[in-house]
């Protein structure tokens, strides 16, 4: 996911409006910060801080709006994960090239040991 001028601009807003506690996590260089928001939304009282968060998930795409939507009585009390399933959000790394910030898939661990690479070809 690519972060746009008006998402940044919420991030911004949303980092100004947000507790003490809750401010260092609030930055573009935190990969978990969505959800972080996400989570943040549930608790705040604050309707402003509430509807930008909601924006700006919105802005984020599918997968994220899904996190604002809350878990029914019922569903949080049955252990049956077929009932209820959280969506599986990817753990992601944020990368700025040239001034745009990203938001990329991290690479998952298939190599018990990491393989060396020297000029793009792999060390044996």
């Amino acid at each position: 996911m690519q972060y746009t001028k008006p998402m940044i601009d919420l991030v911004y807003e949303i980092r100004r409006r947000v507790d003490a506690d809750m401010k260092p996590s609030v930055k573009m260089a935190n990969p978990e910060m969505l959800k972080e928001l996400a989570d943040y939304h549930q608790q705040t009282k604050d309707t402003i801080t509430k509807t930008l968060i909601k924006e700006l998930l919105f802005m984020a795409g599918e997968q994220w709006r899904q996190l604002l939507e809350p878990v029914s009585p019922e569903a949080a009390q049955v252990p049956d994960i077929t009932k209820h399933k959280v969506p599986e959000i990817p753990r992601q790394v944020v990368k700025v090239y040239r001034g745009q910030t990203i938001l990329v898939d991290a690479p998952r661990a298939t190599h018990a040991n990491p393989v060396r690479m020297y000029r793009g070809h792999p060390v044996v």
